[in-house]
């Protein structure tokens, strides 16, 4: 690709390439979409090594991982589904609904997640005859140049043109700002600096809020079971992912025994008020932005930078905190495998303290409840605005989808008005799709009664919600 062609250049052609796509049948967008997590699964292991080298964040291992479980979730979930065309009908109503393509889409890849995320996009996009201009945080420009040069490869092998998928290779702010103005819509991932400048755009746009899952243990479940799980969801490509635990609460009489569970599978529990300030330090200097050093680096690594000693394969470094919100920085998100844990008192208690850490950040996003008593599960996703409840599950291995839940499987997490975005859901196909909605008129009229319209319907008590028990 001509390293000097300008953003309206590349826009440009990929105007050309998606106006030749618009009316691809069904076979040929899911074709597009299939040859592009395929051609990522087949090359798993190369992809996930040049990410860890180029990004120098996370681990080979879990990336594999990774770019295998999603693309073969992906295209799981929407290979049977119609994008083109009639989609829906609905013979009562006597409408019908029409699929089209939205254009150019502008892909704002960040640094944590620089293979799955291109190809998730590109994925929905092409599955909606649409095209993608990708622009890469600048530490995954060569992941992103691997990435487009073997999307193109695939499209061309199936007749369709290269130029639906394109990628800036001169990496900016302003490039970045002008792609956004240009695309016809925005899919942006990233830090909520991009996120916003993504809005303000003047283009359509699909962002997501800032991640910092909480996560709470229920007095009724296996606590050997719950410390498994959120080992794992915090461990995962170094805690890189915006869906892993970041503090759990755990009720004070199993506080003791929960802590015992975490080390005996793999965490190393800080001791002492100077450690934990050590701790607090290197992730937080002077309690502000998060050190960029730590952010991906596995749990050995973090201690050293801390000065701590930690025993070689530990998987996560835990910390109790005296407090919550802003009151306790490591309450806040960390992008390396650090746990803060507290006691709560009662299920409404601990639920109210997940509350105040999502006020401080994270709110939108989401929360992981293990808990056997439906009220309380109900409970915790009634009080906490968030988009996503993970019940019994590692967080952040889960809320993108998964083979043990019904999330659809994306990599852009939407975290609706109460993170400043767009959308509350996960990320998918339908997003990038204009609806033409046609309708015939009703075979019979009719208008609401009017002396039953405005009836008060009786009160059901068994829809009153009751905090009994919690």
């Amino acid at each position: 690709m001509d390293r000097a062609l300008t953003v309206e250049a590349l826009v440009a052609r990929s105007q050309v390439a998606q106006a030749q796509f618009a009316f691809a049948s069904q076979q040929q967008a899911d074709a597009a979409a299939r040859a592009i997590c395929k051609v990522v699964y087949d090359n798993a292991a190369t992809l996930a090594a040049l990410a860890v080298t180029e990004t120098r964040m996370g681990n080979v291992a879990d990336k594999i991982s990774k770019c295998r479980m999603k693309p073969a979730l992906i295209w799981q979930s929407i290979k049977d589904k119609k994008s083109v065309g009639v989609i829906a009908r609905n013979d009562a109503r006597r409408t019908f609904d029409i699929a089209k393509p939205m254009g150019v889409v502008a892909s704002i890849i960040p640094a944590t997640n620089p293979i799955v995320t291109p190809m998730s996009n590109a994925a929905f996009a092409l599955k909606t005859r649409n095209a993608v201009i990708f622009a890469p945080h600048p530490r995954a420009v060569d992941c992103t140049r691997r990435l487009v040069a073997m999307f193109r490869a695939e499209l061309e092998k199936l007749a369709l043109p290269a130029d639906l998928v394109l990628g800036l290779e001169s990496v900016s702010i302003d490039n970045s700002a002008q792609l956004m103005s240009a695309a016809d819509v925005i899919v942006a991932t990233g830090g909520a600096n991009l996120v916003k400048a993504a809005y303000s755009s003047g283009k359509p746009a699909l962002g997501v809020g800032v991640g910092n899952v909480q996560c709470i243990v229920d007095r009724d479940v296996d606590v050997a079971d719950a410390a498994g799980k959120i080992l794992l969801g915090r461990s995962f490509d170094n805690g890189l992912i915006c869906l892993s635990e970041q503090t759990v609460f755990v009720h004070q009489s199993q506080l003791s025994a929960f802590i015992r569970e975490m080390e005996k599978q793999g965490a190393y529990s800080v001791n002492g008020t100077e450690h934990a300030q050590r701790l607090r330090e290197t992730l937080f200097p002077g309690g502000g932005a998060i050190n960029r050093d730590v952010v991906g680096q596995n749990a050995e690594q973090v201690a050293a930078r801390a000065g701590l000693e930690v025993p070689r394969g530990t998987r996560v470094i835990m910390v109790q905190v005296p407090e919550v919100g802003p009151r306790e920085v490591l309450c806040r998100e960390k992008m390396c495998p650090v746990l803060a844990v507290m006691p709560y008192p009662t299920f409404a208690e601990g639920v109210a303290m997940m509350v105040e850490n999502l006020n401080c950040e994270g709110k939108g996003h989401s929360i992981a409840v293990h808990s056997a008593t439906p009220a309380n599960v109900e409970y915790a996703a009634i009080q906490c605005a968030v988009s996503r409840v993970i019940v019994n599950q590692p967080a952040g291995t889960s809320g993108g989808g998964s083979p043990t839940n019904g999330f659809t499987a994306t990599t852009t997490l939407g975290c609706g008005s109460w993170g400043n975005n767009s959308f509350s859901g996960n990320l998918s196909f339908e997003h990038l799709m204009n609806i033409t909605r046609v309708g015939y008129p009703l075979q019979q009229s009719w208008l609401p009664d009017p002396d039953g319209i405005w009836c008060q319907p009786p009160v059901d008590e068994h829809d009153i919600f009751h905090m009994e028990g919690i």
